[in-house]
Protein backbone atom coordinates (compact mmCIF):
# COMPACT_ATOMS: atom_id res chain seq x y z
CA UNK A 1 0.00 0.00 0.00
CA UNK A 2 0.63 3.70 -0.95
CA UNK A 3 -0.25 6.86 -0.24
CA UNK A 4 -0.53 9.60 -3.12
CA UNK A 5 -1.36 12.82 -3.61
CA UNK A 6 -1.95 14.09 -7.21
CA UNK A 7 -3.27 17.30 -7.80
CA UNK A 8 -2.51 21.38 -9.29
CA UNK A 9 -2.73 23.96 -7.06
CA UNK A 10 -2.28 28.39 -7.45
CA UNK A 11 1.89 27.30 -7.61
CA UNK A 12 1.63 25.13 -10.09
CA UNK A 13 -1.63 26.20 -12.38
CA UNK A 14 -2.81 29.10 -13.70
CA UNK A 15 -7.25 29.88 -13.08
CA UNK A 16 -7.95 28.74 -16.36
CA UNK A 17 -6.61 25.32 -15.74
CA UNK A 18 -7.65 25.09 -12.46
CA UNK A 19 -11.59 25.90 -13.06
CA UNK A 20 -11.68 22.97 -15.91
CA UNK A 21 -10.86 20.38 -12.97
CA UNK A 22 -12.81 22.08 -10.07
CA UNK A 23 -15.15 19.64 -8.50
CA UNK A 24 -18.37 21.17 -6.61
CA UNK A 25 -19.61 19.39 -3.43
CA UNK A 26 -22.46 17.89 -5.21
CA UNK A 27 -20.15 15.92 -7.67
CA UNK A 28 -17.93 14.90 -5.09
CA UNK A 29 -20.04 11.13 -4.77
CA UNK A 30 -19.74 10.12 -8.28
CA UNK A 31 -16.03 11.77 -8.33
CA UNK A 32 -14.87 9.58 -5.43
CA UNK A 33 -17.41 6.22 -6.86
CA UNK A 34 -15.48 6.52 -10.23
CA UNK A 35 -11.93 7.08 -8.70
CA UNK A 36 -12.82 4.24 -6.38
CA UNK A 37 -13.67 1.97 -9.60
CA UNK A 38 -10.08 1.59 -10.71
CA UNK A 39 -8.34 -1.74 -9.97
CA UNK A 40 -5.38 -0.14 -7.68
CA UNK A 41 -7.42 2.53 -5.71
CA UNK A 42 -8.24 1.58 -2.60
CA UNK A 43 -9.36 4.76 -0.84
CA UNK A 44 -9.72 7.98 -2.47
CA UNK A 45 -10.60 11.69 -1.43
CA UNK A 46 -10.88 14.77 -2.73
CA UNK A 47 -9.84 18.68 -1.57
CA UNK A 48 -11.66 20.93 -4.12
CA UNK A 49 -11.21 24.86 -3.63
CA UNK A 50 -10.47 28.23 -5.15
CA UNK A 51 -6.52 27.27 -5.17
CA UNK A 52 -6.10 23.14 -5.65
CA UNK A 53 -7.62 20.71 -6.85
CA UNK A 54 -5.93 18.07 -5.27
CA UNK A 55 -6.65 14.06 -5.02
CA UNK A 56 -5.85 11.65 -2.20
CA UNK A 57 -5.47 8.00 -3.23
CA UNK A 58 -4.16 4.63 -1.42
CA UNK A 59 -2.88 2.77 -4.20
CA UNK A 60 -2.17 -1.08 -4.14
CA UNK A 61 0.02 -0.19 -6.69
CA UNK A 62 2.30 3.20 -6.97
CA UNK A 63 2.60 3.80 -10.60
CA UNK A 64 -0.65 2.25 -11.97
CA UNK A 65 -2.26 4.20 -9.16
CA UNK A 66 -0.75 7.18 -10.46
CA UNK A 67 -1.72 6.65 -14.29
CA UNK A 68 -5.15 5.97 -12.62
CA UNK A 69 -5.57 9.07 -11.02
CA UNK A 70 -4.20 10.99 -13.63
CA UNK A 71 -6.40 9.65 -16.07
CA UNK A 72 -9.33 10.63 -13.84
CA UNK A 73 -8.42 14.20 -13.26
CA UNK A 74 -8.05 14.30 -17.83
CA UNK A 75 -11.29 12.76 -18.36
CA UNK A 76 -13.20 15.10 -15.49
CA UNK A 77 -11.61 18.38 -17.16
CA UNK A 78 -11.94 17.22 -20.31
CA UNK A 79 -8.12 17.83 -20.99
CA UNK A 80 -5.62 15.52 -22.71
CA UNK A 81 -3.50 13.74 -20.42
CA UNK A 82 -0.37 15.03 -22.32
CA UNK A 83 -1.35 18.66 -22.11
CA UNK A 84 -2.82 18.57 -18.31
CA UNK A 85 0.37 16.96 -17.49
CA UNK A 86 3.08 19.45 -17.02
CA UNK A 87 0.63 21.21 -14.66
CA UNK A 88 0.12 18.45 -11.83
CA UNK A 89 2.45 17.60 -8.95
CA UNK A 90 2.83 13.83 -7.69
CA UNK A 91 3.81 13.21 -3.90
CA UNK A 92 4.53 10.01 -2.64
CA UNK A 93 3.77 8.47 0.82
CA UNK A 94 5.91 10.67 3.36
CA UNK A 95 6.10 13.42 1.02
CA UNK A 96 1.98 13.12 0.31
CA UNK A 97 1.13 13.21 3.97
CA UNK A 98 3.67 16.30 4.61
CA UNK A 99 1.83 17.87 1.79
CA UNK A 100 -1.84 17.69 3.23
CA UNK A 101 -0.22 18.70 7.29
CA UNK A 102 1.06 21.85 5.47
CA UNK A 103 -2.50 22.20 3.41
CA UNK A 104 -4.18 21.99 6.49
CA UNK A 105 -2.00 24.13 8.62
CA UNK A 106 -2.33 27.38 5.82
CA UNK A 107 1.32 26.68 4.91
CA UNK A 108 0.90 25.71 1.30
CA UNK A 109 -1.66 28.36 0.77
CA UNK A 110 -1.84 31.46 -1.32
CA UNK A 111 -2.28 33.57 1.71
CA UNK A 112 0.38 32.28 4.24
CA UNK A 113 -1.81 31.00 7.37
CA UNK A 114 -5.09 31.73 6.29
CA UNK A 115 -7.93 29.64 7.99
CA UNK A 116 -10.40 28.82 5.93
CA UNK A 117 -8.36 25.61 4.52
CA UNK A 118 -8.66 23.97 7.27
CA UNK A 119 -12.40 23.83 7.82
CA UNK A 120 -12.20 22.87 3.76
CA UNK A 121 -10.00 19.73 4.63
CA UNK A 122 -12.08 18.98 7.45
CA UNK A 123 -15.22 18.71 5.12
CA UNK A 124 -13.27 16.70 2.78
CA UNK A 125 -12.60 13.99 5.29
CA UNK A 126 -16.35 14.30 5.99
CA UNK A 127 -17.63 13.79 2.81
CA UNK A 128 -15.04 11.12 1.65
CA UNK A 129 -15.99 9.41 4.54
CA UNK A 130 -19.95 10.20 3.74
CA UNK A 131 -18.89 8.61 0.04
CA UNK A 132 -17.11 5.71 1.38
CA UNK A 133 -13.58 6.98 -0.44
CA UNK A 134 -12.14 6.68 2.76
CA UNK A 135 -11.05 4.04 4.93
CA UNK A 136 -8.71 3.06 7.42
CA UNK A 137 -5.49 4.95 6.29
CA UNK A 138 -6.95 8.23 4.72
CA UNK A 139 -9.07 8.64 8.20
CA UNK A 140 -5.78 8.02 10.27
CA UNK A 141 -4.14 10.72 7.73
CA UNK A 142 -6.65 13.47 7.74
CA UNK A 143 -7.53 13.03 11.67
CA UNK A 144 -3.74 14.30 12.08
CA UNK A 145 -3.59 16.80 9.51
CA UNK A 146 -6.61 18.25 11.02
CA UNK A 147 -5.10 17.90 14.63
CA UNK A 148 -1.84 19.45 12.93
CA UNK A 149 -3.66 22.28 11.55
CA UNK A 150 -5.32 23.18 14.75
CA UNK A 151 -1.68 22.90 16.74
CA UNK A 152 -0.52 25.42 14.41
CA UNK A 153 -2.96 27.91 15.30
CA UNK A 154 -2.77 27.55 18.75
CA UNK A 155 0.59 27.14 19.48
CA UNK A 156 1.85 30.02 16.68
CA UNK A 157 0.60 33.23 15.74
CA UNK A 158 0.64 32.37 11.98
CA UNK A 159 -3.34 33.03 11.46
CA UNK A 160 -2.87 36.32 13.86
CA UNK A 161 -3.98 38.80 11.48
CA UNK A 162 -3.69 36.44 8.14
CA UNK A 163 -4.90 37.75 5.23
CA UNK A 164 -8.06 35.92 3.25
CA UNK A 165 -8.49 35.78 -0.36
CA UNK A 166 -11.43 38.06 0.27
CA UNK A 167 -9.50 40.44 2.12
CA UNK A 168 -6.65 40.30 -0.33
CA UNK A 169 -9.20 40.99 -3.18
CA UNK A 170 -10.33 44.04 -1.35
CA UNK A 171 -7.06 45.52 -0.61
CA UNK A 172 -6.35 45.23 -4.89
CA UNK A 173 -10.43 47.27 -4.67
CA UNK A 174 -8.32 49.81 -2.90
CA UNK A 175 -5.14 49.82 -4.63
CA UNK A 176 -7.26 50.43 -7.89
CA UNK A 177 -9.49 53.20 -6.99
CA UNK A 178 -9.15 56.32 -4.99
CA UNK A 179 -11.95 55.80 -2.30
CA UNK A 180 -13.38 53.05 -1.64
CA UNK A 181 -16.11 55.23 0.66
CA UNK A 182 -17.82 56.84 -2.36
CA UNK A 183 -17.75 53.67 -4.58
CA UNK A 184 -21.18 51.89 -5.33
CA UNK A 185 -20.41 48.21 -4.79
CA UNK A 186 -22.11 45.01 -6.10
CA UNK A 187 -20.87 42.00 -4.59
CA UNK A 188 -22.37 38.55 -6.09
CA UNK A 189 -23.09 36.00 -3.71
CA UNK A 190 -24.20 35.16 0.38
CA UNK A 191 -21.53 32.44 1.30
CA UNK A 192 -18.49 32.76 3.71
CA UNK A 193 -16.63 34.62 1.03
CA UNK A 194 -18.92 37.11 0.39
CA UNK A 195 -19.50 37.48 3.92
CA UNK A 196 -15.48 38.20 4.58
CA UNK A 197 -15.84 40.68 1.59
CA UNK A 198 -18.38 42.51 3.31
CA UNK A 199 -16.47 42.64 6.33
CA UNK A 200 -13.19 43.89 4.70
CA UNK A 201 -15.20 46.49 2.94
CA UNK A 202 -16.93 48.31 5.69
CA UNK A 203 -13.44 48.01 7.67
CA UNK A 204 -12.34 50.42 4.70
CA UNK A 205 -14.88 52.65 4.61
CA UNK A 206 -17.52 50.93 1.94
CA UNK A 207 -20.98 52.79 2.72
CA UNK A 208 -22.77 51.84 -0.43
CA UNK A 209 -23.16 47.58 -0.54
CA UNK A 210 -25.25 45.60 -2.70
CA UNK A 211 -25.12 42.32 -2.10
CA UNK A 212 -27.06 39.84 -5.34
CA UNK A 213 -28.01 36.06 -4.79
CA UNK A 214 -30.11 33.70 -6.23
CA UNK A 215 -31.65 33.25 -2.92
CA UNK A 216 -32.97 36.24 -1.05
CA UNK A 217 -32.95 34.00 2.55
CA UNK A 218 -29.15 33.45 2.30
CA UNK A 219 -28.88 37.41 1.72
CA UNK A 220 -31.00 38.30 4.43
CA UNK A 221 -29.26 35.88 6.71
CA UNK A 222 -25.84 37.64 5.24
CA UNK A 223 -27.60 41.37 6.54
CA UNK A 224 -27.97 40.02 9.40
CA UNK A 225 -24.53 39.84 10.70
CA UNK A 226 -24.01 43.28 9.64
CA UNK A 227 -26.76 45.01 11.19
CA UNK A 228 -25.03 48.58 11.80
CA UNK A 229 -25.15 49.12 7.73
CA UNK A 230 -28.13 49.08 5.48
CA UNK A 231 -26.54 46.40 2.72
CA UNK A 232 -29.09 46.39 -0.05
CA UNK A 233 -30.69 42.98 -1.10
CA UNK A 234 -31.25 41.86 -4.85
CA UNK A 235 -32.08 38.74 -6.09
CA UNK A 236 -30.02 37.94 -9.66
CA UNK A 237 -33.06 38.74 -11.72
CA UNK A 238 -31.79 42.27 -10.81
CA UNK A 239 -28.12 41.98 -11.39
CA UNK A 240 -27.72 43.86 -14.82
CA UNK A 241 -29.74 47.06 -13.30
CA UNK A 242 -27.33 46.95 -9.73
CA UNK A 243 -24.31 46.17 -12.15
CA UNK A 244 -25.06 49.29 -14.56
CA UNK A 245 -25.26 51.31 -11.05
CA UNK A 246 -22.26 49.82 -9.91
CA UNK A 247 -18.48 50.77 -9.70
CA UNK A 248 -17.31 48.17 -8.48
CA UNK A 249 -18.58 44.01 -8.31
CA UNK A 250 -17.11 41.63 -6.67
CA UNK A 251 -17.91 37.61 -7.74
CA UNK A 252 -17.56 34.83 -4.91
CA UNK A 253 -20.40 32.35 -6.22
CA UNK A 254 -20.47 28.36 -6.65
CA UNK A 255 -21.33 28.95 -10.39
CA UNK A 256 -19.77 26.45 -12.68
CA UNK A 257 -20.47 28.57 -15.55
CA UNK A 258 -19.70 32.39 -15.62
CA UNK A 259 -22.46 34.98 -14.75
CA UNK A 260 -21.33 37.28 -17.33
CA UNK A 261 -19.61 37.75 -19.94
CA UNK A 262 -18.37 40.28 -22.91
CA UNK A 263 -21.76 39.99 -24.26
CA UNK A 264 -23.81 40.65 -21.36
CA UNK A 265 -21.96 43.54 -20.15
CA UNK A 266 -21.62 45.30 -23.65
CA UNK A 267 -25.52 45.26 -23.91
CA UNK A 268 -26.15 47.04 -20.34
CA UNK A 269 -23.03 49.33 -19.85
CA UNK A 270 -23.13 52.94 -20.97
CA UNK A 271 -20.65 54.04 -23.81
CA UNK A 272 -16.98 54.70 -21.78
CA UNK A 273 -18.76 53.40 -18.56
CA UNK A 274 -15.96 52.21 -16.12
CA UNK A 275 -16.28 48.98 -14.27
CA UNK A 276 -13.34 46.91 -12.02
CA UNK A 277 -14.47 43.23 -11.34
CA UNK A 278 -12.77 41.45 -8.77
CA UNK A 279 -13.73 37.81 -9.17
CA UNK A 280 -12.52 35.61 -6.27
CA UNK A 281 -14.46 32.40 -7.70
CA UNK A 282 -13.18 29.34 -8.77
CA UNK A 283 -14.55 28.02 -11.68
CA UNK A 284 -14.87 32.18 -12.56
CA UNK A 285 -17.95 33.74 -12.46
CA UNK A 286 -16.14 36.75 -14.65
CA UNK A 287 -15.21 35.45 -18.51
CA UNK A 288 -11.97 36.35 -19.33
CA UNK A 289 -13.05 38.52 -22.46
CA UNK A 290 -14.80 40.89 -20.21
CA UNK A 291 -11.56 42.14 -20.23
CA UNK A 292 -12.03 42.59 -24.29
CA UNK A 293 -14.20 45.93 -22.79
CA UNK A 294 -12.72 49.79 -23.11
CA UNK A 295 -12.57 50.78 -19.43
CA UNK A 296 -13.86 47.61 -18.02
CA UNK A 297 -10.92 45.86 -15.94
CA UNK A 298 -10.83 41.82 -14.39
CA UNK A 299 -9.03 40.80 -11.74
CA UNK A 300 -9.08 36.83 -10.52
CA UNK A 301 -7.73 35.04 -7.85
CA UNK A 302 -4.36 35.05 -9.79
CA UNK A 303 -4.19 38.45 -9.47
CA UNK A 304 -3.73 38.59 -5.99
CA UNK A 305 -0.35 37.40 -5.59
CA UNK A 306 0.87 40.26 -5.61
CA UNK A 307 -1.25 42.11 -2.67
CA UNK A 308 -0.44 38.91 -0.48
CA UNK A 309 3.04 38.88 -0.97
CA UNK A 310 3.26 41.78 1.26
CA UNK A 311 1.65 40.31 3.79
CA UNK A 312 3.51 36.98 3.87
CA UNK A 313 6.90 38.25 5.06
CA UNK A 314 6.05 38.88 8.40
CA UNK A 315 4.65 35.19 8.89
CA UNK A 316 7.84 33.77 7.75
CA UNK A 317 9.33 32.95 10.81
CA UNK A 318 5.99 31.91 12.48
CA UNK A 319 6.08 29.44 9.47
CA UNK A 320 9.54 27.87 10.72
CA UNK A 321 8.13 27.13 14.24
CA UNK A 322 4.61 25.40 12.23
CA UNK A 323 7.78 23.46 10.74
CA UNK A 324 8.50 21.93 13.85
CA UNK A 325 5.40 21.18 14.84
CA UNK A 326 4.51 19.26 11.42
CA UNK A 327 7.43 17.13 11.69
CA UNK A 328 6.10 15.96 14.88
CA UNK A 329 3.00 15.25 13.25
CA UNK A 330 4.59 13.55 10.59
CA UNK A 331 6.30 11.11 12.50
CA UNK A 332 3.70 9.87 14.69
CA UNK A 333 1.69 8.84 11.23
CA UNK A 334 4.57 7.60 10.17
CA UNK A 335 4.83 5.53 13.74
CA UNK A 336 1.40 4.64 13.29
CA UNK A 337 1.81 3.69 9.35
CA UNK A 338 5.14 1.17 10.05
CA UNK A 339 2.70 -0.68 13.05
CA UNK A 340 0.30 -1.67 10.37
CA UNK A 341 3.20 -4.06 9.41
CA UNK A 342 2.64 -5.77 12.68
CA UNK A 343 -0.92 -6.05 12.30
CA UNK A 344 -0.80 -9.71 10.62
CA UNK A 345 1.38 -11.09 13.41
CA UNK A 346 -0.59 -10.13 15.73
CA UNK A 347 -4.13 -10.93 14.32
CA UNK A 348 -2.46 -14.93 12.87
CA UNK A 349 -1.10 -14.60 17.00
CA UNK A 350 -4.34 -14.08 18.53
CA UNK A 351 -6.23 -15.95 16.67
CA UNK A 352 -4.21 -18.69 17.38
CA UNK A 353 -4.16 -18.54 21.32
CA UNK A 354 -8.18 -17.82 21.03
CA UNK A 355 -8.71 -21.38 19.24
CA UNK A 356 -6.31 -23.30 21.77
CA UNK A 357 -8.72 -21.06 24.16
CA UNK A 358 -11.96 -22.39 23.32
CA UNK A 359 -10.12 -26.16 22.67
CA UNK A 360 -9.74 -26.20 26.15
CA UNK A 361 -12.61 -24.69 27.94
CA UNK A 362 -15.06 -27.10 25.74
CA UNK A 363 -12.95 -29.67 27.64
CA UNK A 364 -13.01 -28.26 30.95
CA UNK A 365 -16.65 -27.70 30.56
CA UNK A 366 -17.11 -31.67 29.24
CA UNK A 367 -15.60 -32.78 32.13
CA UNK A 368 -17.23 -30.69 34.61
CA UNK A 369 -20.42 -32.41 33.44
CA UNK A 370 -24.37 -30.60 32.91
CA UNK A 371 -24.98 -29.79 36.81
CA UNK A 372 -22.48 -27.07 36.06
CA UNK A 373 -24.80 -24.17 35.28
CA UNK A 374 -24.55 -21.38 32.50
CA UNK A 375 -23.24 -18.88 35.38
CA UNK A 376 -20.54 -20.91 36.45
CA UNK A 377 -19.32 -21.08 32.65
CA UNK A 378 -19.66 -17.32 32.17
CA UNK A 379 -17.47 -16.85 35.02
CA UNK A 380 -15.04 -19.33 33.96
CA UNK A 381 -15.57 -18.01 30.00
CA UNK A 382 -14.72 -14.23 31.30
CA UNK A 383 -11.22 -16.06 33.55
CA UNK A 384 -10.20 -18.02 30.28
CA UNK A 385 -10.38 -14.40 28.10
CA UNK A 386 -8.37 -12.38 30.38
CA UNK A 387 -5.75 -14.74 31.25
CA UNK A 388 -5.36 -14.66 27.55
CA UNK A 389 -5.50 -11.19 26.90
CA UNK A 390 -2.91 -10.39 29.80
CA UNK A 391 -0.60 -12.89 28.22
CA UNK A 392 -0.82 -10.95 24.49
CA UNK A 393 -0.99 -7.35 25.70
CA UNK A 394 2.45 -6.96 26.40
CA UNK A 395 3.80 -8.57 23.55
CA UNK A 396 1.25 -6.87 21.17
CA UNK A 397 2.19 -3.24 22.63
CA UNK A 398 6.07 -3.88 22.57
CA UNK A 399 5.89 -4.79 19.05
CA UNK A 400 3.69 -2.10 18.14
CA UNK A 401 5.73 0.53 19.61
CA UNK A 402 9.49 -1.31 18.60
CA UNK A 403 10.49 2.18 16.00
CA UNK A 404 13.44 0.37 14.75
CA UNK A 405 12.31 -1.15 11.38
CA UNK A 406 14.63 -4.25 10.82
CA UNK A 407 14.27 -5.02 15.11
CA UNK A 408 10.82 -4.82 14.97
CA UNK A 409 10.44 -7.25 11.80
CA UNK A 410 13.04 -9.48 13.59
CA UNK A 411 10.77 -10.11 16.86
CA UNK A 412 7.75 -10.66 14.38
CA UNK A 413 9.91 -13.73 12.86
CA UNK A 414 10.82 -14.39 16.01
CA UNK A 415 7.21 -14.78 17.13
CA UNK A 416 6.26 -16.73 14.51
CA UNK A 417 8.60 -19.19 14.89
CA UNK A 418 8.50 -19.58 18.73
CA UNK A 419 4.13 -19.97 17.69
CA UNK A 420 4.47 -22.01 14.71
CA UNK A 421 2.11 -19.13 13.33
CA UNK A 422 2.73 -19.98 9.87
CA UNK A 423 1.64 -23.28 9.91
CA UNK A 424 -1.64 -21.75 11.79
CA UNK A 425 -2.28 -19.34 8.88
CA UNK A 426 -1.79 -22.59 6.32
CA UNK A 427 -4.46 -24.56 8.74
CA UNK A 428 -7.11 -21.89 7.96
Amino acid sequence: MNIIVVGLSHKTAPVDVREKLSIPTPQMEAAIAHLRSYPHIEEATILSTCNRLEVYVVVSETEQGVREVTQFLAEHGKVPVQQLRPYLFILLHQDAVMHLMRVASGLDSLVLGEGQILAQVKHTHKVGQQYNGIGRILNRLFNQAITAGKRVRTETSIGTGAVSISSAAVELAQLKVENLATCRIALLGAGKMARLVVQHLLSKGATHICIINRSLNSARELAQQFKEVNLQLHLMADLTQVILESDLVFTATAATEPLLDRAKLEAILAPGQSLKLFDISVPRNVHADVNELPNVHVFNVDDLKAVVAQNQESRRQMALEAEGILDEEVEAFDLWWRSLETVSTISCLRDKVEAIREQELEKALSRLGTEFGEKHKDVIEALTRGIVNKILHDPMVQLRAQQDIEARRHAMQTLRLLFNLEAAERTV
